[in-house]
């Protein structure tokens, strides 16, 4: 191990006490400017700011002082405030995912891949579909770019957040096939115009998508030749829960509901007959075909679902999202996201209450989490997973200051064994401290925050046309002295008070426990 990183992982194991989950800037030059003595209120509302968002900036705060903390989470609750700084704009607008549907996008990419098929050497063929391959991978880091850009920079970080916890909510695996084309439309048309809306129209979107569909194998599921994948995580993991009240014979059922809900990649529609071609659905590259479904009556959770085509889906839909096993679920799948691993379970029945009584508007379920007493309590901490700690971790470190490359976001995401849209199995990442506390996962860690801490890695660097890269970054803002130092553990404060370096002192703040809770 080389000294340099020997003696930052000594500092960090001595500050490694439970911090407050507070972050800060780096240490200012000059006298410590005083803390307020405001009974309390800069703390909680830094709390607020920092658990509600990817991760508090000094305009987050400033913005949450102004509006105070009751307008800032009533600005939070509304979908889509604020537009991106023109800098990221920009970025998202030049991506191929913005600005074109998918059946377009695999309309060139098919085209180019059966281009290849026809080659006359077998080199040729394995070129073409390397580049095949490689079409895709560049949509789905469009789609990782878009995701980061606005994770980053959007006004409405509640939103932002909202998108993160759904799509993992409704995961969905990259590599199966070719999802990554699909990714980018994913979360842009079911997840982001729902994310803070009622969850019945999230989870009608999610369900139809053919990157669920795909991923689910519900294109397999037809009449007589059951596919119950899809059925099965609709029920465990996306609505009632694993203990929520449904048996296998449930999600028979509910498979026979879903067959003949597929994807249709062609420009073709299937030869139906008259009776079945009024019954016949398409949308883009989603398809229900009436021939593949099953079309007797079903028994779910107790109720008749008459049989009679797409329409069935919609019912069930209905009387999942409405469930008090759902709102019970989600509601405390929330709170360990925002909150801590165990929330409490009085905040938890609150919140199923809320949805319960506003038809699942997951604004009104988040309204109660926000305005709980627990919400900006100290004594409940939640451990940074990895997507929280890098995109917190730029943000601390440069702000407002758009990012030209968010490649090296990506490549941290993944060493830290949480790269966007990778997770294999459909429960999506864990989200308990347990998962991402191991020695491995903390010194990986700390080299990240080395490199964020220490200099630009890359993250300003562009080929066309080439820029400069900025130095390390200087974070020397009142905001750490007058409200966050005071909440640091007094190992941590010593740790950085004798830090050798201002980009040691970088690294071990943003390596610390208190940074990396919140």
């Amino acid at each position: 191990m080389l000294p340099a990183r020997r003696s930052l992982l000594q500092a960090v194991a001595a500050a490694a006490l439970p911090g407050t989950g507070l972050l800060a800037g780096c240490a200012a030059p000059g006298p410590a400017p005083r803390p307020p003595d405001d009974g309390g209120d800069s703390a909680r509302l830094y709390r607020l700011v920092n658990r509600l968002s990817w991760g508090a900036t000094d305009a987050d705060y400033e913005r949450a002082r102004r509006l105070g903390a009751e307008g800032y989470i009533a600005e939070q609750l509304r979908a889509g405030a604020g537009p991106l700084p023109a800098a990221a704009q920009a970025q998202i607008d030049a991506l191929s995912v913005q600005q074109r549907r998918p059946q377009a996008l695999w309309a060139d990419v098919d085209a180019a891949r059966k281009a290849g098929e026809a080659k006359a050497t077998e080199d040729e063929r394995k070129a073409a579909q390397q580049a095949f391959q490689q079409a895709l991978t560049r949509l789905s880091r469009e789609s990782a770019q878009r995701h980061l850009l606005r994770a980053l920079y959007a006004p409405n970080q509640l939103q932002e957040r909202m998108q993160w916890f759904w799509f993992n909510h409704f995961n969905v695996f990259q590599f199966k096939a070719n999802i990554r084309m699909l990714l980018g439309d994913y979360e842009e048309r079911a997840i982001r115009p729902h994310a803070l809306g009622r969850f019945r129209d999230l989870l009608g979107a999610c369900t139809r998508h053919p990157a669920m569909l795909r991923y689910l194998d519900n294109e397999q599921n037809a009449a007589g030749r059951i596919n119950e994948n899809h059925a099965r995580e609709l029920l465990e993991l996306h609505t009632l829960g694993v203990d929520g009240g449904y048996t296998q014979k449930d999600v028979q059922e509910l498979a026979r509901v879903l067959t003949g809900h597929g994807t249709n990649f062609s420009d073709r529609t299937p030869n139906l007959s008259s009776e079945l071609k009024a019954q016949y659905l398409r949308d883009g590259l989603y398809e229900f075909n009436p021939q593949r479904h099953d079309r007797a009556d079903k028994s779910l959770l107790g109720l008749t679902i008459r049989g009679r085509g797409a329409g069935e889906l919609d019912e069930v839909l209905d009387l999942l999202a409405t469930h008090p096993s759902t709102a019970r679920f989600v509601s405390r799948k929330l709170a360990r996201h925002f909150l801590a691993d165990e929330p409490p379970a009085a905040l938890v029945d609150a919140m199923a209450t809320s949805w319960l009584s506003s038809d699942g508007r997951i604004a009104d379920v988040l309204g109660t989490l926000l305005s709980a007493p627990a919400f900006t309590d100290v004594r409940f901490t939640h451990f940074k997973d990895p997507t929280q700690f890098v995109v917190s971790a730029v943000r601390a470190c440069y702000g407002e200051r758009v990012v030209l490359n968010t490649l090296p976001m990506q490549v941290w995401l993944g060493r830290l064994g949480q790269a966007l849209y990778n997770r294999v199995t459909p429960d999506g990442y864990p989200s308990h401290a347990a998962a991402w506390t191991g020695s491995g996962q903390l010194a990986a860690r700390l080299d990240v925050a080395r490199a964020i801490g220490s200099s630009a890695s890359g993250l300003f660097k562009t080929e066309d046309p080439p820029r400069e890269q900025p130095a390390f970054p200087q974070l020397a803002r009142p905001l750490y002295w007058q409200v966050l130092r005071p909440l640091l553990a007094a190992n941590t404060r010593d740790a950085l008070d004798s830090a050798a370096s201002p980009q040691d002192w970088n690294t071990l703040f943003l390596s610390s426990p208190d940074f990396m809770s919140t």
